[in-house]
């Protein structure tokens, strides 16, 4: 490897940029613990160059008659010096903790308030930005320990600078010799620390694909595929094939490490030795005291201790200071959806929503989504949107959310663009139920109060969401009602003001149908918004629980605007106005009636689903001829 940069990483302006960040961060965070860590990391370089100095001292005075007055006076003084080293040893292990603990807590708190700043969901189903997202947590749990790797450099130099002082009074030619020495072995081991960085950087792939494995091994999300389909095995041979790739190029830059390094310290070996015996020799002749003797063998393996700690501050800060680039690079990122220089306000709605010729693909290298697509969404109207799997349906939700903005074609709410206003504004009008709905773990109350966070609190306004969903009753069935925490994940806490702890369960687990209508109560609780979105919202129920559902949704539904999309078309057979979609484009419209008559692709899709829930049909009908519905 030469002395240049391994790709894909930071050039020095950058880390330098990323070093002045992380340094005030930490300031910010711990000023006192900061301060205090300072003076005992000058305590610790002070010292053993004390301690040095003392020790000669104490042995020229061994050495000729002397008075115990003076001697005992050094050895309290050695006794001082000792003591102050061992407690300022102690001392900065706290503030080095404290200094760790406060930054990490600043630095968690800047990245994730980063990350809740990213108004689309682009970044979030990037691969590259998930990667570095994942550097960037870690360097935001300890970005304390580049200041510390600073401070023991620090340390270091000013240790190597009083050795060298001292050494220098006793030997200027040995000490320039060390010296000269130093210089050769400091830059090899300033590009082992960076080979070893490089070799980190490229196999940072492969780690994350082992993390990967290991993940879903010892994760729930993926256990009952893992166990029925007997791939345990196949996972951990895969885990560990990984294993052995990241072991194997770690091994050979240890190996490189080992020989390179071993010739240094071979090297240095040859160094102090010839020293010990000069000055030996020196003494012998009469030139050197015991004291002094005593000085330069304590300042040669001081000068070499503290260059080694020297370059090892050197590689860790070198290290900390690529993971704190990837921390920067997220917290300054620009805003993923442009914002408008003069946003306007977002009228109620009152027309109605329309998409013009809107186009849209993932990137460049992904196929067109939608292509074109002109539709209308009329104030107070049902519009449900049907069509196969891949025609552009979930897609179309992301853009009235505006999780994405068309790549051609605008989105009009009441004639104003929807890039035109703030996201947050937007979503403030708009009520939904996704598909793919998160079941946190939290309590009842909080799994429904998170559709409305102005709802907190309100407990009668919460349990009308619930009653309205279908949730009321199982909830007030759980062990400790609405107060109940859900999931297996955690074991529940119970308040200070909680008597009897016992009262609270912990980790209930809800079906998959109850998780359901606890995520259709947060859609209940945003009544009063002016877009109802509704993505599937009775996947997951059964046919009793289903039918209650949709009786409830066309209460909610009513003079409301609101999009369903559902693959049931039985469920939409009321809605005002039915889109077909596909290939990204609307290929019928209308109500159900009109629809069925046009017998195109609605009327086809219909009578399959239709066919399967009767017996008594030919197989021709069961076919799909829209013919043997229409009855």
């Amino acid at each position: 490897m030469t002395g240049g940069r391994e790709p894909g990483t930071p050039g020095a302006r950058a880390l330098a940029g990323s070093g002045v960040r992380a340094a005030g961060m930490v300031w910010r965070a711990a000023r006192v613990p900061v301060l205090g860590y300072l003076a005992v990391t000058l305590i610790g370089a002070g010292t053993p160059i004390a301690l040095a100095w003392l020790t000669a001292a104490a042995l020229d005075r061994l050495a000729a008659p002397a008075g115990a007055a003076s001697l005992l006076g050094l050895g309290l003084a050695i006794a001082a010096v000792g003591t102050a080293a061992a407690v300022a040893g102690h001392a900065g292990q706290y503030l080095r903790a404290e200094v760790d603990r406060r930054a990490a807590l600043r630095g968690k708190d800047e990245l994730f308030a980063a990350v809740s700043r990213f108004a689309g969901l682009a970044r979030f189903e990037t691969p590259a930005f998930l990667d570095r997202l994942r550097l960037a947590q870690q360097s935001a749990a300890n970005p304390g320990r580049l200041v510390d790797s600073a401070l023991s450099a620090a340390r270091s130099v000013l240790t190597v600078a009083g050795f060298v002082g001292s050494l220098a009074l006793i030997s200027p030619a040995f000490t320039l010799v060390l010296v000269l020495a130093a210089v050769p072995a400091f830059l090899i081991e300033l590009r082992l620390s960076r080979q070893r960085v490089g070799m980190l950087w490229r196999i940072g792939p492969v780690e994350r694909r082992e993390l990967f494995y290991a993940h879903k091994l010892s994760t729930v999300d993926a256990a009952k595929e893992i166990r029925l389909f007997g791939l345990g095995g196949f996972l951990r041979g895969r885990m560990l094939a990984e294993a052995r790739t990241a072991n194997a190029a770690r091994r050979r830059t240890d190996r490189r490490e080992l020989l390179v390094q071993g010739g240094l310290a071979a090297g240095s070996a040859v160094v102090a030795g010839g020293g010990l015996v000069w000055a030996v020799l020196a003494a012998a002749g009469g030139r050197l005291g015991v004291g002094d003797v005593s000085m330069f063998v304590a300042a040669v393996a001081g000068v070499q201790a503290a260059l080694t700690t020297l370059v090892a501050a050197g590689v860790m800060a070198y290290e900390h200071l690529l993971t704190f680039h990837h921390f920067v690079r997220v917290v300054t990122a620009e805003p993923d959806l442009p914002t408008p220089s003069r946003p306007r306000a977002l009228p109620a709605l009152r027309s109605g929503i329309e998409l013009r010729d809107v186009w849209f693909r993932y990137s460049p290298d992904h196929p067109w989504v939608l292509r074109g697509l002109n539709l209308v969404i009329p104030h107070g109207a049902t519009v449900a949107l049907v069509g196969p799997n891949g025609g552009g349906k979930s897609t179309l939700i992301k853009l009235l959310c505006r999780f994405y903005d068309p790549t051609r074609g605008s989105i009009r709410w009441d004639g104003v663009d929807i890039r035109d206003v703030p996201p947050e504004a937007l979503r403030a009008r708009i009520g939904a139920v996704f598909q793919d709905f998160v079941a946190y773990e939290l309590t009842a109350e909080e799994n429904i109060v998170v559709g409305d966070l102005a709802a907190v609190g309100d407990r009668a306004r919460i349990e009308d969401a619930a009653r309205e969903a279908g949730v009321h009753d199982v909830v007030t069935a759980l062990p400790a009602g609405y107060r109940t925490l859900l999931g297996r994940a955690f074991d529940a806490e119970p308040p200070g003001d909680v008597e009897d702890p016992d009262t609270l369960a912990a980790g209930v687990p809800l079906s998959g149908g109850q998780w359901q209508r606890l995520a259709l109560a947060r859609a209940f609780l945003r009544r009063d918004r002016d877009l109802l979105i509704l993505d599937e919202p009775s996947a997951g129920l059964d046919a009793d629980a289903e039918h209650q559902v949709h009786q409830r949704l066309r209460i909610l539904r009513s003079g409301r605007t609101s999009l369903i999309v559902t693959h049931r078309l039985g469920t939409v057979r009321d809605a005002d106005r039915i889109v077909v979609l596909a290939g990204g484009v609307v290929v019928e419209q209308g109500p159900h009636a009109a629809l069925l008559a046009a017998d195109g692709t609605y009327a086809r899709l219909f009578a399959q689903q239709a066919a399967g829930y009767r017996d008594d049909e030919p197989a021709a009908a069961r076919a799909g001829h829209p013919t043997a519905v229409r009855r």
